[in-house]
């Protein structure tokens, strides 16, 4: 990842909300024989080295990865184009340019799969936890039958990261002059309040 000193992400913490607030990464692999796999599914990071998910036995991803080599999670949160209309700099100079804001973590490390009913039956409880947590009325895996689950757990394959490097990058205007940043937290409110929000706490 091209990633400037500026914009480095580095906490933890901040690692884990990006994380979090992708709602769709991106799982590349390297295929066996030449070529890349990818995927698009929800990843639950549990840290300090851990990925999990699952896919359905018919994507091919699960099969023809080259376990051997590292396979790399990509997390997008928030981001959004940024105006120079925004910028404090465009009344005083006229010297300011678009640009593109956003957050975003590569996970590095080694995929492997997981086809073993109970720890898969645990992937997939963990999974449905994450996403019905703060719901009024929380579906849990228990509420259906067992022999349902059962049966559908035979349908898919989990799948574990193994992180060995964890990458995060925030570019949230750091690189701009405090009225600049100011402009873009006002300019995005409206049009794209999580990036507003972003640049916000990075005041």
């Amino acid at each position: 990842m091209y990633n400037p000193p500026a914009f480095t992400e580095r906490n933890p913490e901040e690692l884990d909300a990006i994380m979090r607030a992708t709602s769709l990464p991106v799982l590349v692999s390297p295929a066996r024989g030449g070529g890349l796999l990818a995927t698009h599914l929800p990843l639950l990071f549990q840290g300090p080295d851990r990925l999990i998910g699952h896919v359905a036995k018919g994507n091919f991803h699960w099969r023809d990865f080259e376990p051997e080599q590292d396979s790399l999670a990509i997390f997008a949160a928030e981001d959004g184009y940024v105006s120079p209309s925004w910028y404090a700099t465009k009344q005083e100079t006229g010297r300011v340019v678009p640009t593109w804001n956003y957050s975003a973590v590569h996970a590095t490390g080694r995929l492997s799969i997981v086809e073993e009913p109970a720890p898969l039956l645990e992937i997939v409880t963990a999974l449905t936890n994450r996403y019905e947590q703060g719901r009024a009325h929380p579906w849990a895996v228990a509420d259906a039958p067992e022999d349902y689950i059962a049966a559908q757990l035979k349908g898919i394959v989990g799948l574990v990261l193994t992180i060995t490097r964890l990458e995060g990058k925030a570019k949230q205007s750091q690189n701009r002059n405090l009225a600049d940043r100011q402009g873009v937290v006002a300019g995005s409110a409206v049009e794209n309040p999580a990036l507003s929000a972003a640049v916000k706490r990075r005041l």
